[in-house]
């Protein structure tokens, strides 16, 4: 499994193209000639790119669901909706965010690469921040409830 951190404030130019950070592109190395998905994510109005091997394992959990129902076939064309493979250019660390997915996370100029374990959000800043500060308030409350059966 991938274990990626960081935040990482970065420019989109106006074609969608995001250069990663060397700090994320080094953490990425392992990984970069597999190459990687980009989606929209299920909760957030951004975006997530996954290693591709990571992917792989999220998309096994989704297919061993039950393909004969109505619920199912909505989630999943809206979870494979605007997806699409992509690589990260090995010298520059440059990607291209398709022009569908960029609209879709009102991505402009300032964006936000949040990684997270296994994959990275890339967020218009603005909507990242609004995000946060939206959240801040129920962060303690979150925490205990999750952490809550360690104990």
């Amino acid at each position: 499994m991938t274990h990626i951190i960081g935040q990482h404030d970065c420019k989109a130019d106006t074609k969608g193209r995001v250069i990663l950070p060397i700090s994320l592109k080094n953490q990425l190395l392992p990984v970069l000639n597999d190459g990687f998905v980009i989606k929209r994510s299920v909760f957030q109005q951004c975006l997530e790119l996954y290693p591709k091997q990571e992917f792989d394992v999220l998309m096994q959990k989704v297919m061993k669901k039950s393909k004969i129902n109505r619920k199912y076939d909505a989630f999943v064309r809206n979870f494979v909706a605007g997806m699409k493979e992509l690589s990260i250019d090995g010298d520059t660390g440059r990607i291209q965010i398709p022009r569908n997915l960029v609209e879709y996370a009102g991505i402009e100029k300032e964006v936000v690469l949040n990684a997270v374990f296994d994959k990275i959000e890339i967020w218009s800043k603005d909507k990242y921040e609004k995000v946060l500060a939206e959240s801040e308030k129920d962060y303690a409350d979150l925490a205990e409830e999750i952490f809550a059966d360690d104990e």
